[in-house]
């Protein structure tokens, strides 16, 4: 089970959302790349990045702080970006240099086309972000909630070629209030490629339960506030992990 440290960028600053209200931020971190080195220097395997302005504005707006934690992280550990990716251009842009996985949302559900030229375009590297609540999916940080159900969504992008699909249960996210294993094992069990969980993680009950559920097809979890407010011990996490995982 790979744990995956989030940072998500606000105006330069590593910041957490509740529910993806970009009025209730709590700021973590004035640097951002400092925090990136913090989570590798723990064992972090992988990094999950968001640019939550990017995401408002429908294009990437935190690049230089980005570039700026590749490069302290980037070439010891994969980084995974999402927020804001609307075209081939910035995928390139991102893959051209060090992002290893990006991450498209919105513009998946909104215009299929495009994930699956970027699917052709960048074979491995495109990781399909589906939030959704009671099963189904939402758009434009969470603010529009489609009537696509979740599952058909997640087969229909799987067949694309995408690489990964990030679950979100946005009733929960930054809620600390556990994971929704319910629903992402139900997603789980409708693909074949790996389903990343995301949303109330909040202590070692939850690595428990997503451990206990791994072989159903989840391969990880993003942690958030947790991992920032102290509910969770990140290494003590992974390791937990490690000696659950079958």
């Amino acid at each position: 089970m790979l744990l995956i440290p989030a940072i998500d960028l606000k105006d330069g600053r590593c910041v957490r959302l509740r529910q993806g209200d970009m009025e209730d931020a709590t700021v973590f971190s004035e640097d951002p790349a400092a925090m990136a080195t913090h989570w590798y220097d723990l064992g972090a395997r992988r990094l999950h990045l968001v640019d939550l302005n990017g995401a408002v504005a429908g294009k990437p707006k935190n690049e230089a702080v980005i570039k700026a934690i590749v490069n302290s992280v980037g070439s010891e550990m994969p980084v995974q970006i999402g927020g804001g990716i609307r075209d081939l251009d910035t995928i390139e842009r991102y893959l051209d240099f060090g992002i290893s996985y990006v991450i498209i949302g919105t513009a998946a559900v909104k215009n299929p086309g495009f994930l699956h030229d970027a699917c052709g375009a960048f074979p491995g590297s495109i990781i399909v972000g589906l939030d959704a609540k009671d099963g189904k999916v939402a758009t434009d940080g969470w603010s529009k909630l489609t009537k696509h159900d979740v599952t058909d969504l997640a087969k229909k992008f799987e067949d694309y070629g995408c690489e990964a699909i990030i679950y979100t249960d946005i009733g929960r996210d930054g809620m600390l209030s556990g994971v929704n294993i319910e629903a992402t094992v139900r997603l789980a069990q409708h693909v074949r490629i790996p389903v990343i969980a995301s949303g109330g993680v909040t202590d070692l009950r939850d690595i428990d339960a997503l451990c206990a559920v791994e072989e159903e097809g989840i391969a990880g979890a993003i942690l958030g506030r947790s991992i920032y407010e102290g509910t969770l011990d990140f290494e003590a996490a992974q390791q937990r992990a490690d000696e659950l995982s079958p």
